[in-house]
């Protein structure tokens, strides 16, 4: 029989969730400071699926070791999550809060094994480093952005089943903000997620080097264009969760919509400095939130 909360020890649990915020603290960045205005209980599950993602980008990310054993390792990671899903108990503190996050929020198991799909992508620079079309990106970023959001509804709760369409239109638009903020980084580890076929349509060629902020521009501009057609194909789903989530989900989507409106503004130079948002600036979006949690306040953009 699966675990349940009851059945896990109260001390020990405790001490897996410190854990897993502690992971998710150092290393999730825009995403904390969201989770930091959600309820404790979901604020703990949310960290305990970052920090079961994290593990797997980091096996992802040793390249010192062959991509045949960073597979293994992948599936070995994702065989002792569906373990425990199970009820096996593990000592291992990420899985033993990952546990009781998933049947405390009745997080489907199969969403877990799309995540491990989308973190192995990676693993496969020949397919997966370029793409022709923007379907093939899209696939992309359903593996790695949208399936995260369709798991953050079950913990963030909602009723109505179009709240999942809305999550995974949601998770394209932050991954594609991922992909114009960081056409520089990518392109330096051998990856243009940028489709050929835009590139080709503005004619761009990146074979040989990248092409200049003033030649890139127009490019960037569709691509802003387009992230945006998919934040507002997304706007539906904030009234749909539960009243004490609207907070957190409205400030990521707040500081990412803030990040790719900053790349507008600086004419959609990606390539001069890395755009980011200030402390400052995710600080008061932070503020917000807590406002609207503490006084029950619509928010809007």
């Amino acid at each position: 029989m699966p675990n349940t909360a009851s059945q896990l020890n109260p001390i020990q649990l405790a001490h897996a969730y410190a854990v897993c915020r502690g992971i998710a603290r150092r290393a999730a960045k825009n995403f904390y400071f969201s989770f930091l205005v959600l309820p404790k209980e979901k604020r703990d599950a949310i960290c305990a699926v970052y920090a079961f993602m994290r593990h797997a980008d980091d096996i992802t990310d040793e390249t010192s070791v062959a991509c045949d054993e960073r597979r293994q390792k992948l599936a070995l990671w994702l065989q002792s999550a569906k373990q425990v899903f199970e009820g096996t108990i593990s000592d291992d503190p990420v899985l033993y809060a990952l546990a009781d996050a998933q049947q405390r929020f009745g997080i489907p198991a199969d969403l877990f094994d799309q995540l491990v799909s989308g973190t192995a992508m990676d693993l496969e620079p020949d397919r997966y480093s370029q793409f022709q079309t923007f379907e093939d990106l899209y696939r992309y970023c359903y593996y790695v952005a949208s399936v995260v959001g369709l798991v953050c509804i079950r913990i963030f709760g909602y009723r109505d089943p179009k709240a999942e369409g809305f999550a995974e239109r949601l998770g394209i638009a932050f991954q594609l903000t991922n992909v114009i903020r960081d056409v520089k980084e990518d392109a330096a580890l051998g990856r243009i997620y940028i489709p050929q076929e835009d590139l080709a349509k503005f004619k761009l060629d990146t074979t040989n080097s990248l092409p200049t902020p003033a030649q890139a521009r127009d490019l960037l501009e569709f691509e802003v264009q387009r992230a945006r057609g998919f934040y507002a194909a997304a706007a539906d789903l904030l009234p749909l969760i539960d009243i004490d989530s609207r907070p957190a989900l409205w400030a990521l989507v707040t500081i990412y919509r803030k990040l790719l409106e900053k790349i507008a503004e600086r004419n959609y130079d990606v390539f001069t400095r890395r755009v980011s948002l200030s402390f400052s600036e995710k600080f008061a979006v932070l503020v917000r939130a807590w406002f609207a949690r503490i006084f029950v306040r619509p928010l809007t953009a």
